[in-house]
């Protein structure tokens, strides 16, 4: 019972630690509807298999299940903020790290998260 109770304790630790980048939203068909679409949260269908990305910066998918969904925006880390700001591209959903004071010049980032 110990050992159960570790490993759930371990486990409960392991995913706060994550970051759920990804969610589902699954399909609100009943069973005797023929399965060839998605609806995602706005109304907008989708067809099986199809992917798209969203203006949230998120890859997107219609499967069996419903719609699935990833943050595609790798975030900086291990970078100077006190001397450093990140800034965030829309249109390429992705960041820059520049001088504060020089945004002209790039700062060292130490590594990048999903």
């Amino acid at each position: 019972m110990n050992a159960l109770w570790g490993s759930l304790m371990v486990l409960a630790n392991w995913v706060t630690l994550c970051n759920a980048h990804c969610y589902v939203i699954p399909n609100s068909n009943t069973p005797d509807d023929s399965l060839n679409e998605c609806k995602d949260l706005s109304g907008v269908i989708h067809p099986l298999n199809s992917e798209w990305k969203t203006e949230y910066c998120e890859e997107c998918s219609c499967g069996q299940d419903g719609i699935n969904c990833c943050n595609i925006v790798a975030t900086p880390v291990n970078y100077d903020t006190s001397k450093c700001q990140k800034i965030f591209n829309k249109e390429t959903c992705s960041f820059t790290v520049v001088e504060q004071k020089n945004p002209e010049k790039s700062c060292f980032v130490g590594g990048w998260v999903l």
